[in-house]
């Protein structure tokens, strides 16, 4: 996979994200995805995010694939056992996906059906390692596969900007040797403590880092992003640059842009999070003076 060749190559890689329809018709994620094609190496489709409902990555994921476009494969934790997480990997590594990120999952408090009964059996620490027996061929009850080994491409999750050092270095250790092969961060709106974190923890597991970039739209939207998203922390300071714009979407793509040109100097990559915007993500790159990504997959089918 495209992702996975450009990250060992040491290139800058470009990811970005789209999140699945609330209903049944993929039309708008599936158009979004289409105008980042050529832009990006691969498009990371959400998995429950914020605990509401949304159509299954894996749907989004296969179809992605279908219209030759790289697709990420979001799997959290909170909704499954580990029964549904292993067959959801096998069913998904026979569907043709291959990236793969692991994560627990937002609290279902964080979402809107608070009643909702969480599984949380595994964490993304348990769930690294699964895949990572499904890789070596491991059966995770008994014996072997009977097919062979898996062949996903698995990262992890981490937020820079963790009020605590000492936890995110002894994680992000835990994840790299459950079988991580890259990072994928939070939003990231401090570029000292991205530094600071790729040189001073990832960079020694030999983890590529790719750098979390969210559009804001307007200082009302950055301050619903820091009261509902689960680790948000946007500073006032860009807060208020975007109230004194006379045009804050405009001002929001300058501000990612520039986020974007100063993350690549630090990360091999950066994640791009525009959500209901994703045409604007093209703007942000070529903003950051970012030259389009390398050719993306040939349309599948089901059988190729």
């Amino acid at each position: 996979m495209l992702l996975q060749q450009v990250l060992a190559s040491g290139r800058p890689a470009i990811t970005a994200e789209v999140t699945p329809p609330r209903g049944g018709d993929p039309a708008r994620t599936l158009e979004a995805a289409r105008a980042l094609r050529g832009w990006v190496h691969a498009v990371n489709v959400t998995d429950g995010s914020r605990a509401v409902m949304r159509m299954c990555s894996l749907a989004v994921c296969r179809l992605l694939l279908d219209e030759g476009v790289e697709p990420v494969l979001q799997m959290a934790c909170r909704d499954r056992n580990r029964i549904a997480l292993q067959a959801d990997l096998l069913g998904a590594h026979a569907l043709g996906l291959r990236n793969l990120l692991c994560l627990t999952g937002d609290p279902v408090r964080a979402g809107d059906q608070p009643g909702a009964r969480p599984v949380n059996e595994f964490e993304a620490v348990r769930l690294l390692q699964l895949v990572r027996q499904l890789n070596q061929g491991e059966d995770p009850v008994q014996g072997s596969l009977p097919d062979g080994g898996t062949a996903f491409f698995a990262g992890a999750a981490a937020d820079p900007q963790s009020s605590s050092w000492s936890g995110l270095k002894a994680r992000l250790r835990r994840k790299q040797q459950a079988g991580a092969r890259f990072v994928q961060t939070q939003m990231v709106t401090d570029a000292e403590a991205l530094r600071r974190f790729v040189e001073e923890i990832a960079a020694p597991l030999d983890l590529p880092v790719l750098a979390g970039v969210f559009l804001l739209k307007s200082a009302r939207n950055a301050a619903f992003i820091n009261r509902v998203v689960p680790g948000a922390n946007i500073p006032q300071a860009l807060i208020d640059r975007l109230a004194a714009a006379a045009d804050p979407a405009r001002e929001g793509v300058a501000i990612a842009a520039e986020q974007v040109a100063r993350y690549l100097e630090v990360a091999q990559g950066v994640h791009l999070m525009a959500i209901k915007a994703e045409e604007r993500i093209p703007q942000i790159l070529r903003a950051a003076g970012v030259v389009p990504a390398e050719p993306q997959l040939r349309p599948r089918s089901l059988a190729g």
